[in-house]
């Protein structure tokens, strides 16, 4: 009778201790850091990072207005030694560049190296100082460090969609301009057939996105500090920023469901259409802004140079062949724009 006691009490207890664990949650038996990422997982994925949502009309636009470009110097004549002598000593010389921009400045997945219409420019005016297009050190810069990174030193030059405008030429130098950008917007292709899915404030029967006026009430990608940013604040005040640190970004966003759309420049959008061609770019001319190559404030004989490269890749067709290769499947009939030139400073 005993030994059916104790099993019978065993049971019980074995029983009773089942019921507690199935109602209460049981400490992992090790501490594995993915528990805390598993227990606090809500379904939704992570912004990326440093992105944050802001409303549009959380402060007034700051538009550039309209933009006459400062003269720029004139194209060098004689050896470079003469007008950038730390370079040419040097043997090489530093430009800033993105890596992820996909047809500007990107990494070539398959050869690892950097590719894109921005990284053949630089290459082009390393060709002008050493006759080596490879002579060229290239360091990434995002896109808030541009003007500090030429203020210290970091690189000689920028050569990563810096658009000329009044700011920026009070703090740098910039050099005939190299390219043509016209802001517009990207969305999903399929969502212009049915109306955006998912919970943004423009709801599921939302009408499809064709102009700036159709952005209020969705939720737009654009990258912080830029002047797409300016314009969805201007042109759709009723629109959800989300504020990004690089253009990359917005396209992760838009395939999460996290935006409805993206602003930027249309050969930034080529990019992001040319690697997801589930998107579609409905609209360009929302402005009309010019990159150009940026260097240090004051540093009239690198300005000088490059501008050599710019008239020198003019008169052989050399831009015509990098736009055609890496823009003009998706924007063609792109030209390189003129710029006045002042005297050259000796």
């Amino acid at each position: 009778m005993r030994r059916r006691f104790r099993s019978a009490t065993a049971a019980t207890a074995v029983a009773a201790l089942a019921s507690l664990t199935a109602c209460t949650p049981q400490a992992p038996l090790v501490d594995d850091p993915f528990n805390k990422i598993i227990e606090t997982a809500t379904g939704t994925m992570p912004l990326p990072p440093e992105a944050r949502y802001e409303p549009a009309d959380s402060r007034p636009a700051r538009l550039p207005g309209d933009v006459v470009p400062e003269p720029t110097p004139a194209p060098g004549i004689g050896p470079a030694q003469d007008r950038i002598p730390e370079i040419v000593e040097r043997g090489r010389i530093i430009i800033g560049v993105d890596q992820s921009l996909n047809l500007l400045g990107f990494r070539d997945a398959t050869t690892g190296e950097l590719a894109g219409f921005e990284v053949a420019l630089a290459q082009e005016i390393a060709r002008d100082i050493f006759g080596d297009p490879d002579a060229v050190e290239f360091r990434y810069v995002d896109s808030t460090e541009r003007i500090d990174a030429l203020r210290t030193g970091r690189v000689d030059a920028i050569v990563r969609t810096m658009s000329v405008t009044p700011d920026r030429e009070s703090s740098v130098d910039f050099s005939a301009p190299y390219l043509t950008a016209r802001a517009g917007i990207l969305v999903p292709a399929a969502e212009q057939d049915s109306g955006p899915a998912g919970d943004g404030d423009g709801g599921d029967d939302a009408a499809p996105i064709s102009t700036a006026e159709d952005l209020n009430g969705r939720r737009v990608c654009v990258a912080a500090d830029s002047t797409p940013e300016e314009i969805v604040r201007s042109e759709a005040p009723g629109a959800e920023l989300l504020l990004v640190r690089s253009w990359s970004d917005c396209l992760v966003a838009l395939q999460q469901h996290q935006a409805d759309a993206v602003v930027s420049d249309d050969t930034i959008l080529a990019g992001i259409n040319d690697q997801d061609p589930a998107t579609t770019i409905v609209r360009r001319g929302l402005s009309t802004e010019n990159y150009a190559v940026g260097v240090a404030q004051d540093n009239a004989g690198l300005a000088s140079q490059v501008n050599l490269t710019m008239e020198r890749i003019r008169s052989d067709g050399t831009w015509q062949q990098l736009y055609d290769t890496w823009l003009g499947a998706f924007l063609p009939g792109g030209q390189q724009p003129s710029a006045p030139y002042r005297e050259a400073e000796r």
